[in-house]
């Protein structure tokens, strides 16, 4: 008998040690800090992506919105919050931009203070331009504006958006003369666009297929390497100028410090929400292409366009007003 209760003892060590390791992660509500107001396609995103979490982990994902200070209040947040997992921050690519833009925002080296927990989404940008300029693809506006320097208005949702630097890579890779035109956000930029005080902006999908689908714009060309579901007749911008490719990118972080077992889990229910086809089937429906990246997806994304985004800035000298 004791033999037997021995040997079962032992048979059974490893999976008690096994069970051991396992945390405890989540035995209560956890929290993803959202650096945008409600309302608009990140916390879509993120409420979107919450719900499946929820029943992933079996505990309440709730979304709190910190907007201000281009996303800096809630990745600050996030940064200096207690790396036990109950607080998570959606990241975007303003902690790219603010390195370099406004270095005196915190968290100063996210790929430092933040552990990549995995990407959510990225979006292209299409280039659409009021019917009444006489162009009809990328070259014939890059023509266009070279033989009308300083007349092509190009708007933007605000100094150092990613339309805005979009704008300021065009006009560097082109050799074109442009203004930049900055609005207080995409919405009034997009009217403005229809109605021809601007000739062209830089714009998310989920942003300009309103104006795109009712004729009040006419698209050219699209920001990724490839034509994109939805706009297959538009082009790739690289196709006239190799190598321009831009993307607005949404990912999920944890606290740098965090239990790497507790990490992998939330991982795994980001990405079964990422992965889940009906939900992507309706955030396609809002031109959001939900992405079901792993860590290092979204790492590299980060490291990229620090760099990116840094070299744009400085070569432009582009400064906050």
């Amino acid at each position: 008998m004791n033999r037997r209760l021995l040997l079962g003892s032992a048979l059974a060590l490893p999976a008690l040690a096994a069970r051991a390791q396992q945390p405890g992660w989540p035995d209560r509500p956890v929290t993803i800090v959202e650096g945008y107001p409600p309302g608009g396609v990140t916390d879509l995103a993120s409420r979107a992506v919450a719900e499946p979490m929820s029943r992933q982990l079996g505990q309440p994902v709730v979304v709190e919105n910190r907007p201000g200070a281009a996303t800096s209040v809630a990745a600050t947040y996030g940064a200096r919050a207690r790396p036990d997992g109950y607080t998570l921050v959606m990241g975007t690519t303003t902690l790219a931009i603010n390195q370099t833009l406004q270095p005196n925002l915190t968290p100063k080296d996210p790929g430092k203070e933040l552990d990549p927990v995995g990407m959510v989404f990225r979006t292209p940008f299409i280039l659409h331009v009021n019917p009444a300029l006489p162009v009809r693809n990328t070259a014939e506006l890059i023509a266009y504006c070279k033989a009308n320097p300083g007349k092509v208005l190009f708007g933007s949702p605000g100094t150092g958006s990613v339309s805005h630097l979009a704008l300021e890579m065009f006009r560097a890779r082109a050799g074109v003369d442009i203004v930049h035109v900055p609005y207080r956000g995409g919405a009034p930029a997009a009217l403005d666009l229809r109605q021809g005080r601007v000739h062209a902006v830089f714009q998310a999908i989920q942003e300009a297929k309103t104006t795109l689908s009712d004729g009040g714009t006419r698209g050219l060309a699209v920001t990724a390497s490839a034509p994109i579901p939805g706009f297959p007749e538009l082009p790739p911008i690289a196709e006239i100028l190799p190598g321009f490719e831009v993307f607005f990118w949404q990912g999920l972080f944890a606290p740098a410090g965090t239990p790497a077992p507790v990490v992998a889990r939330a991982a795994a229910a980001l990405r079964a929400a990422t992965s889940d086809p009906a939900l992507r089937a309706r955030m396609a429906e809002q031109g959001v292409e939900l992405v079901s990246g792993d860590a290092a997806m979204l790492r590299a994304a980060l490291a990229d366009d620090t760099r990116r985004w840094g070299d744009v800035i400085r070569e432009g000298n582009i400064r906050l007003e």
